[in-house]
């Protein structure tokens, strides 16, 4: 297998509701299933954050909650959360657990704060009983446990497991060729190399990649069955009500945006994350899903939806690794946004220079678009970075684009990638405190 095939099959998981209260509820999940005493003896749960973790849960939905934002997530992750199922740890949470986690937040006992404004996830979630502590750090990952305190004492370290470290940045990193700094592994290609490697390697090698579509297809059904999805439902009028029809941006602005709405709400069925978010692996995927449905429904052949696909992760991925995990910057639709414009473009029959003049294209239409958390409004993103991305795809195949002595544009793609992710961290540091002051200030 292709070591980039590892990348994207590593890379690729499944994550019920937006992936921040997920990872809250499980770091809070893995303390607690560690000490002695019922829920009712909890004295204390805290959970402190990175500021793209606290911004992100601030107001998003919790899968089988009436709640929402990361104090419920801590609470239900105190209460009820499963840490055996990461970050689907509260599939099973029931109306009764739901309860419990409300009166225990409603009783003082939990604290969610503010560590620092930074981009790169960490998470320390602590609970505390009548009879025992527990602290779990998580660093690098939504899931990637660092230490665990049990009692003031270190119970375990990251070395202490080579599982663990494989789900962490630094599995991700390799030493450049000249032995020194290390860097992200996806950027040790070229973008020729991920060029040739989508165009070449075996078709069946991709076949993984399939998943990221049912499990996100899913995931829109379950947002068609709610009377809580509200730009889903204006998405299927504008479209003739139909949800596949002949216009195909339309029918991608619904399968994406409609997916991602239903995923911010916190309905109760998975996304196929990319790069630790749901919304990425949703923007990054069904636009292509919907270009090839559409041309199918035309009677016209589609090939190559896994190779697009393929380019589309990578392209994401090489562009996250710049910004960080979490930042100030809209990664759905910048990193994804770009990388699913890459695929489609791909699924056009674009050769490599019409890719890079994509890429161009949309570091100079679509970079200043912030994250101010995961909320309802990462559905109107994701409407706008397709209405980009398609727009995008159209001028580079007519050969127009932004040439790169313009704005943040470099001279290769390589560079325009790390202008984008440059301008997120350390870029928009000071967006960021902004964006979690005024979030503070409305609660």
């Amino acid at each position: 297998m292709h070591r980039l095939t590892e990348l994207i099959k590593e890379d690729m998981k499944p994550a019920l509701g937006v992936t921040e209260p997920g990872a809250i509820a499980y770091a809070v999940a893995e303390a607690r299933s560690r000490i002695k005493g019922e829920v009712k003896d909890i004295k204390k749960v805290r959970a402190s954050l990175n500021s793209g973790m606290y911004k992100n849960a601030f107001t998003c939905g919790i899968p089988n909650s009436a709640y929402y934002g990361n104090l419920y997530a801590a609470a239900l992750g105190a209460v009820a959360a499963k840490p055996e199922l990461g970050l689907m740890s509260l599939r099973d949470i029931t109306p009764e657990d739901d309860g419990r986690a409300a009166r225990l937040v409603e009783s003082g006992k939990v604290e969610v704060c503010l560590d620092h404004i930074g981009s790169e996830i960490m998470i320390d979630a602590s609970v505390e009983t009548d009879e025992e502590s527990c602290v779990v750090h998580i660093r690098g990952s939504h899931t990637h446990i660092t230490a665990i305190e049990k009692n003031g004492e270190i119970i375990y370290k990251e070395e202490d497991s080579e599982e663990e470290k494989n789900d962490s940045l630094e599995y991700r990193q390799a030493k450049r060729p000249d032995g020194n700094e290390k860097s992200p592994v996806i950027h040790q290609y070229s973008f020729h190399d991920i060029f040739e490697y989508v165009s070449s390697v075996k078709y069946e090698e991709l076949g993984f990649i399939s998943e990221a579509f049912s499990v996100n297809i899913e995931l829109f059904k379950e947002g068609m069955e709610s009377e809580r999805t509200v730009i889903l439902k204006q998405l299927i009028k504008d479209n003739e009500g139909e949800i596949v029809s002949e216009d195909v941006k339309k029918t991608a602005q619904l399968l994406c945006s409609g997916a991602i709405e239903t995923r911010v709400l916190g309905l109760n069925s998975p996304a196929m994350s990319i790069t630790g978010s749901g919304a990425h692996g949703i923007i990054a995927t069904m636009p292509l899903y919907a270009y090839c449905k559409v041309n199918e429904k035309a009677g016209k052949e589609t090939k190559n939806l896994l190779r697009g696909a393929a380019l589309s992760h990578l392209i994401t991925m090489y562009i996250k690794e710049y910004s960080g995990k979490l930042s100030a910057f809209c990664g759905c639709g910048i990193a994804a946004g770009t990388g699913m414009a890459c695929g489609l473009g791909y699924l056009k029959g674009a050769g490599e220079e019409e890719l890079a003049m994509i890429i161009r294209n949309m570091a100079s239409g679509l970079t200043g678009m912030i994250c101010d958390g995961g909320n309802h409004g990462c559905a109107m993103k994701g409407i706008v970075a397709v209405d980009a991305a398609f727009r995008a795809v159209e001028l580079a195949m007519a050969h127009v684009c932004i040439d790169g002595i313009h704005g943040i544009n470099g001279r290769t793609p390589e560079e325009t990638m790390r202008h984008m992710g440059r301008i997120a961290s350390p870029g928009m540091v000071e967006t960021e405190r902004t964006i979690v002051e005024i979030m503070e200030q409305k609660r």
